[in-house]
């Protein structure tokens, strides 16, 4: 028994004290041994008996126990978890109703799985400053309703063209590009609505906030500034240089990462300063998270990404890997991982760990 063994081992320093050799099996032989009367024994004027002894034992063992580390974060289980809840509540906020063709496409592109990362990073910002799940979670499916819609604008003719993405077929080769356009339109307009109806229990000036810096992160000074000087330079970048491409994704791909985070610090009662803290970490991982997709485009097959592989190489874009190389561009990601990770230095360390997590997933992830 553990905490015999403790004790034994403690009896065994003490008779080395003492100059004499120990040839007792157990604390109890020594204690009732005839001949020997240790000082402690002599001077107390209660019987130690085998129960005390125990229970202070148990009593210290447990001590012990309460201060050891906690185990470590399950990034996998809470992936399912916020993943479950995401995806729930989409399905429940767009449903099929008149006209039955434009709900099914918002739901098509919407419902097609995606890793939900920008509504885990939306709940989990709310959470490090102490807000509660369901005070995000509008906000959550809002970034993720926007995403879509700039998922399904993307893949048209007239912008990226491209026919697969999350391994399906684009909007548009399945509905047309005349319904794909309204999806996306309809998934963006429905995002503002949800984000403004839907928050409960939260201070209207932080709901106004958050609305916002939504409207900002696609706007002009957002996603369409990106993407615009994006098409600008996709077949004509022999002048684009990293600090074009950079304002291409922090505006294209960074932007919205970036609100995502931020809305969900508003929406938890984040302070000024945590806020702040919080939008470096998003503006960060935002553009290593489009670091890493110009890396996977040249690394990966189309199977294995769920999109077109090769696209950026096809379309004559400037990447990082185009620009740096390839591992000059994988160690600007490990730069960036490791920059916005430093931004969650003074949050508690249990309620960061999801950010840290996410920060890590978007560095090393394969798809």
């Amino acid at each position: 028994m553990r905490s015999m063994n403790l004790v034994d081992s403690w009896v065994l320093q003490t008779c080395s004290t003492f100059k004499q050799p120990f040839q007792y099996k157990s604390f109890i032989g020594f204690i009732y041994h005839p001949r020997i009367k240790p000082d402690f024994l002599l001077r107390s004027k209660r019987r130690i008996s085998t129960f005390s002894v125990s229970a202070i034992i148990a009593e210290e063992e447990a001590k012990i126990d309460a201060r050891k580390e906690k185990p470590p974060f399950n990034f996998n289980a809470y992936v399912v978890e916020k993943a479950n809840f995401v995806n729930k509540a989409l399905d429940d906020a767009v449903s099929v109703k008149n006209p039955p063709m434009i709900h099914e496409a918002m739901r098509y592109s919407l419902l097609a799985g995606g890793k939900r990362v920008r509504p885990m990073l939306c709940i989990a910002a709310c959470e490090v400053v102490g807000g509660h799940q369901s005070a995000a979670m509008p906000a959550a499916c809002a970034v993720e309703m926007i995403h879509t819609m700039s998922l399904i604008h993307d893949d048209l003719p007239c912008m990226d063209n491209d026919d697969l993405r999350r391994g399906k077929p684009t909007n548009h080769k399945v509905f047309g590009e005349d319904v794909a356009v309204l999806a996306g339109d309809s998934l963006l307009a429905f995002a503002f609505e949800f984000i403004a109806t839907a928050t409960s229990g939260v201070a209207p000036n932080r709901v106004l906030a958050a609305v916002g810096e939504l409207a900002k992160a696609i706007g002009t000074e957002g996603l369409v500034a990106g993407q615009v000087v994006d098409l600008s330079c996709t077949g004509n970048n022999s002048n684009v240089g990293l600090d074009t491409l950079e304002f291409i994704h922090i505006h294209k791909t960074a932007a919205l990462l970036e609100a995502s985070v931020v809305l969900g610090a508003i929406l938890g009662g984040g302070t000024d300063e945590q806020v702040e803290k919080l939008r470096t970490f998003a503006r960060k991982i935002g553009l290593l998270f489009q670091v890493v997709d110009d890396i996977l485009d040249v690394t990966k097959s189309s199977e294995e990404l769920g999109k077109t592989a090769g696209k950026d190489l096809e379309t004559d874009k400037t990447t990082y890997p185009k620009l740096l190389g390839l591992e000059k561009a994988r160690e600007f990601a490990e730069k960036l991982n490791e920059e916005a990770k430093l931004q969650l230095a003074d949050f508690d360390r249990d309620k960061r760990a999801p950010l840290v997590a996410l920060a890590d997933y978007i560095a090393h992830r394969q798809n």
